[in-house]
């Protein structure tokens, strides 16, 4: 691994399966009456979030005090940011505090690369999701769960995804988890599509490694999973597609579409979601759409990316298992 974890592109097909093979041995924490390791103890984990956020940073809290590692939270709301500090200043405070690690969610694209490369502080960066760039701890979480639902054998430890097909659904232009699923799913050899309205299709798609569609009824028949992404409205400063009616008529998973995909097949959202929109209440409610599944294997992956980092004591496996003969 390397020091930073600042984009799913950087990862070699061998770091992901190493970190995906490392959240399965941690998975099995959650089935203990106490769900922590003292791997990561007199470690200070900093989540900096300058973006709103539920999942993700109750994801990177939970995953480093499981680890044993002290977790200081802190909110640009509130904070000397709102009065005007810069990134540069905020980073020379965590440096100044000693922290080992710094999680950070912004909204500008390209914040984490700079305050890992710039030698403001000397810890590990993770990036939490930086505007409509990359966010790749949710492309690990995903990987993991049709891993763990696609995969041959138990679990699928060891296993990438080759030859599977995946589908990717809606606001493409303004997703940086469909970003950061393109790199990582291709590198893990599966075979990528990404569906949306031509509006919504980032400009230079064709260097990706993936093909695009503009017909979801075409490819969702013969897909392993299907992503559904929310319609970022926050992020729209003009009108990408008629109505909310015609998108989802076009691009939305209802139940007519699932019953389509093959028996196997699984439906995943990042979350939140627009139910009646991209994705109708039936679906998401459904048996085969995993969006909880990827919220608790979120703080697997997030464990595993933070102990790597952090260069545990010993390998996640006999740390899990020294706990357990305890």
């Amino acid at each position: 691994m390397k020091r930073h974890l600042i984009s799913a592109a950087d990862l070699s097909r061998d770091d992901a399966v190493l970190i995906l093979d490392t959240a399965e041995e941690l998975a099995r924490l959650a089935d203990r009456p106490i769900k922590k390791l003292p791997t990561l103890r007199g470690r200070t984990v900093v989540n900096l979030f300058f973006e709103d956020s539920t999942r993700t940073r109750i994801s990177f809290e939970a995953a480093a005090k499981r680890l044993s590692a002290d977790v200081i939270n802190f909110s640009a709301k509130g904070s000397s940011v709102s009065k005007g500090e810069s990134l540069k200043d905020t980073a020379l405070t965590l440096e100044a505090m000693g922290a080992d690690a710094v999680v950070i969610r912004h909204h500008s694209s390209g914040a984490p690369h700079r305050l890992a490369t710039s030698g403001w502080i000397n810890g590990s960066v993770v990036n939490a999701g930086d505007g409509t760039h990359e966010h790749p701890t949710q492309a690990l979480l995903d990987a993991f769960t049709m891993r763990r639902r696609l995969a041959s054998g138990a679990s699928g430890v060891g296993q990438d995804l080759s030859g599977r097909r995946i589908t990717i659904v809606g606001d493409v232009l303004h997703s940086r988890v469909a970003r950061s699923n393109v790199h990582l799913l291709s590198t893990l050899g599966a075979d990528v599509t990404l569906v949306a309205p031509p509006t919504l299709v980032p400009f230079g798609v064709e260097s990706w490694p993936c093909d695009v569609s503009y017909d979801l009824d075409a490819v969702v028949g013969k897909s392993d999973a299907v992503m559904m992404l929310r319609v970022q409205r926050e992020r729209m400063n003009a009108a990408f597609f008629p109505t909310e009616r015609e998108y989802a008529r076009r691009y939305g998973l209802n139940a007519d579409r699932m019953a389509r995909m093959p028996e196997h097949a699984i439906v995943m959202h990042p979350g939140p979601m627009n139910r009646g929109m991209e994705i109708t209440a039936e679906v998401a409610d459904s048996d085969r759409c995993t969006a909880v599944e990827q919220v608790a294997n979120g703080v697997s992956i997030r464990m595993a990316v933070l102990y790597l980092l952090l260069g545990g004591n010993e390998p996640a496996v006999t740390a899990a298992r020294t706990e357990e003969n305890q």
